[in-house]
This record gives C-alpha cells, structure tokens and sequence, in this order.
C-alpha cells in the first residue's frame, strides 16, 4: 500500500516547469542562459513554426520580453538599411518603442519623438530595452534616454546624453544597453567626467557619475563579486575600470584601447578570471581576487590566441570561452590562458567576413544559435569541438556588411518562443516541444 501510494504521488505531482522572461539584453540573468524547459531540442525539416509577424521599422536593438510584452525600438525614416554608410550621415525621422501582445504580436502602444542620426549606419537604435519593476528604459542612439511606464507607456522621466552630459555620440551610434542594478539605473553615457552615470531608477535623479575618455565605446556595465566586495565594471575605448556601485568611487582601472573605439562586449567573470576583449586583436584575460587591489594581467591576445567579438557575447562554461571572433569564427578558448582549442565557421554559414556575427544562448545541454543570415543553429558545443544538430531559416537578412546580406539583432527567447527583428518586421517563433 506505501508503495502504490508514492507511485500515485509522483504521478499526481506536476512536472516541474521553469519559465523566464528576457526583460533586457543577454536575458533575465545578464549570462545568455535561456533556462526554460519543455523546448526543442531539434529543429523540424521545415523550421520551426512562426506564431506571427509584426511589420516594424528599422534598428539594430533586440527585443525584450517580460510579463507577456515584447518590447522593441526602432526608427522610421527613409534611410535604406542596405546602404553601407561607414561615415557620419544625417538622417531624420523618429525613435519609436512599440509594445506588442507576446502572443498575438498586436500593438498595445507606441512611444515616439523626432531625432536626427548624424551617424554611421543610420538604420536605428542599437540597446535592447531593459523591463524592470513595471517600468521600461529605452535608449536611442544619439543619446535620448527615456522610462516609460511598462503598462501604458506613459513617460516617466527622461534624459538626454548630449544635452545633459555633453556627450559626443560615437560613430556608430550610442549602443550601451541601460543595466538595472537594485534602484540604480546605470548608462555609459561618454560626457566629460561623466562617461559612467548611475540615475535613480524610479525619478532619473542623477546618483553619481564618473570617468573621462575620448571616446565611450559601445560596451555597457556590469557588476561582479569580489570575495564580499560588489565591483561595476565598464570598458571604455581606453580602459577596464571597477567602481563601486554605490558612489561611483575608481577601486581599479586596467588600460585596454579598442581599436577603432571598438569597446562592445560585456566584461565577464568567470571564477578568479576576468576577460575583455574585442576588435583587431585586442583582448586581455586577467586574474581578480579579494587579496589583490586590482586585476593581474595574465595573458593578452595575439594572432594565434585570444579571442575578439564584435556584436556577440560570448559564453563561459567550466573554463571555456565560446564566442564568435571578428571575421565570423566560432572559437573555443580557455579562459585562463587564452589558449584556442579549436574554431570553425559552420555557425556563420561558412562565411568569413568583417564583424561576421553569430549570438550564442544556451538552454540545457544545447546551444541556440542565430546567426547573421536569418538562421537558428542548433548544436553541441564542449572541449572537443563543434556539433551541429539542426538549422532553419527563421528571418530575412534586410541589412548589408561588406557585402554580405546580414542581420545584427539579438534574439530573446521566452515562453518557448523566439523573437528575433530584422529593418522590417519581428517574428516569434514557436520552440516548444
């Protein structure tokens, strides 16, 4: 009877089920981990099935999702997103953020404003909105900073970089995604003594700023544990710095020039190391502990180690980086030596090209994969190398990088769906089992 009695317990019981939001960029815990269960873990012949389509205007910024919302910015004008514009060019229309049913995809509202882009590839915003605490914050590229009230998109309170900070916008637009950090709200924001700049999150309230450079970069913050010690991050163009989060105070700073203002990647820890790195060969892993006062360098970059994203985060697992290099390899790199074991091009197509891009997310044993030519990638990455499972088309590459025709969204996964944008609409693609 005891026996027969646990079995129909176990058999009662509901099958433990995680789901997650992707309230803003890299997902809901800043690692690229999707952690939902009861998704695919092999795409069918003809893809997976699309829930619908929302027609939608240009920009480079990933969706958000979060209590049953998609959240996605964009820019409508007359730019054609598949002009390759690698100086700064004017280009006037107006920044929109749109809220979508996550199931139907229908508007629920629109914020808007006029903006003139006076940037290199002027198609839209780059910074995936950040969903916290019943509020949205979403950033233009030239610097306009606007929280909104998630449910209605009524504004809040609003900022401007340029205007407030004497900003000057980077050439390719101003990209750092807005960080939430308990009531902090934390920008790159580039002005004079100003490049790091903590607001109130509820009123906009400045907190604190701090740090120079001549140029911003397009990375944003981070924080990190140090032994007991809360340390932000931020990669500027001229270096690696900690602050404390709570008085804006320098604890360390490590030079790291991007080249080309090239800062994009979010510094990661990973145990003791520390890695920041990106285009043309610069990178540096560096050991953190609570002894030391500030990072020891342990290794830098060469042709023949490291390795430098462009527009991917990479990922870090049981000492292993996995992230896709500037001209599109797929590379395994210990973290701790910036040793390469291994790379490969499959994830890309098998097409090597300047800032080549592939997003990786990984779910379970898996990794989920969306690469710069519309396709979901499905595989198994370890030690021993690349194993692709299965890939679909799932969107249209609207944009171009010399010459190839590509899209540079972040997806975000939820609700066993993805939703990925291009310069003219955005798709939820159903993943679930």
């Amino acid at each position: 009877m005891r026996t027969l009695l646990i079995g129909l317990l176990v058999t009662a019981a509901p099958t433990a089920v995680i789901a997650d939001d992707w309230p803003h960029y890299l997902g809901p815990t800043r690692d690229n981990v999707w952690r939902e269960t009861g998704v695919i873990e092999e795409l069918s012949a003809g893809g997976p099935k699309v829930l619908w389509r929302q027609k939608i205007a240009g920009g480079y910024a990933g969706p958000a999702v979060a209590d049953g919302r998609v959240y996605v910015a964009d820019f409508v004008s007359g730019a054609d997103p598949r002009a390759e514009v690698y100086d700064r060019t004017d280009n006037e229309g107006t920044e929109r953020l749109l809220c979508l049913d996550a199931t139907t995809g229908k508007e629920l509202w629109s914020f808007k404003y006029p903006m003139k882009y006076k940037i290199s590839f002027p198609n839209g915003p780059r910074a995936t909105p950040t969903v916290n605490d019943g509020r949205v914050y979403v950033l233009g590229a030239e610097g306009r900073l606007s929280c909104l009230d998630a449910q209605t998109g009524t504004m809040i309170w609003q900022k401007d970089f340029k205007a407030d900070y004497q900003a000057k916008t980077p050439l390719w637009g101003v990209a750092g995604h807005p960080f939430v950090d308990g009531d902090k709200l934390i920008c790159i924001t580039g002005g004079p003594d100003a490049c790091v700049v903590a607001f109130d999150k509820k009123t906009g309230k400045e907190l604190w700023k701090n740090l120079n450079a001549a140029e911003s970069g397009y990375s944003s913050a981070t924080v990190i544990e140090v032994g007991k010690q809360r340390q932000l991050v931020a990669w500027h163009a001229e270096s690696v710095n900690a602050l404390d989060p709570e008085t804006g105070k320098r604890i360390w700073s490590v030079p790291l020039k991007a080249t080309s203002g090239s800062a994009i990647m979010v510094p990661i820890k990973h145990g003791d190391h520390l890695f920041v790195g990106g285009f043309s060969h610069q990178c540096k892993g560096m050991k953190l502990t609570a002894e030391m006062a500030r990072p020891e360098v342990l290794w830098q970059g060469t042709t023949k180690s490291g390795l430098y994203p462009v527009n991917c985060q990479p990922i870090v697992e049981d000492g292993l980086m996995y992230g896709v290099c500037q001209n599109g390899e797929l590379r395994c790199v210990e973290i701790a030596t910036g040793k390469r074991l291994w790379e490969t091009l499959e994830p890309a197509a098998n097409v090597r090209g300047q800032c080549a891009t592939a997003f990786l997310i990984k779910n379970g044993d898996r990794f989920y994969i969306f690469n710069e030519k519309g396709e979901l990638v499905i595989a198994k990455l370890s030690r021993d190398g690349y194993t692709e499972i299965s890939r679909a088309k799932v969107i249209e590459p609207t944009g171009v990088c010399s010459g190839r025709d590509v899209v540079f969204s972040p997806p975000a996964f939820a609700n066993k769906c993805m939703f990925v944008r291009n310069d003219k609409e955005i798709v939820c693609v159903s993943l679930a089992k």
